[in-house]
């Protein structure tokens, strides 16, 4: 092979990488993003958002397969809004924890998605006492 179809190769691969190098960081910083709101911000957004919050009790575990229920408050008080949730629990899940839970607004209350409760320990995020 000439000198020159090895330099045409070379450029053709070098802008498939290209191109493809914009993909991948298009996808990761922007495709995939979710809004994230605190309770008293989420009137009259349409879309998925992820609701973070503290939990509100009491919870109410629905026997017919129609969810657990409980409300999802701004950390630190303010405004609340009911949460519709069917999936996993995690362990740490209880009235008082900060958590985080993905879905949509739906007739006045949060619907989330199956598998989208994570629980965060608000211990880990406080200032250490003394400094």
């Amino acid at each position: 092979m000439t000198g020159a179809g090895r330099s045409v190769r070379l450029i053709v691969a070098l802008t498939v990488a290209g191109m493809l190098a914009v993909f991948v960081l298009y996808t990761s910083l922007a495709g995939g993003a979710t809004l994230s709101l605190r309770p008293s911000q989420l009137t009259g957004h349409q879309g998925k958002v992820s609701l973070v919050g503290q939990v509100v009790g009491p919870v109410r575990h629905d026997v017919g397969g129609a969810g657990m229920r409980f409300e999802l408050r701004d950390i630190g008080g303010g405004s609340a809004v009911p949460v519709v949730y069917r999936g996993s629990v995690p362990d740490l899940f209880a009235v008082g924890r900060h958590v985080v839970v993905s879905g949509r607004l739906h007739d006045g209350a949060f619907v989330a998605q199956p598998g989208s409760l994570v629980t965060k320990c608000p211990s880990r995020y406080a200032a250490k006492s003394g400094a």
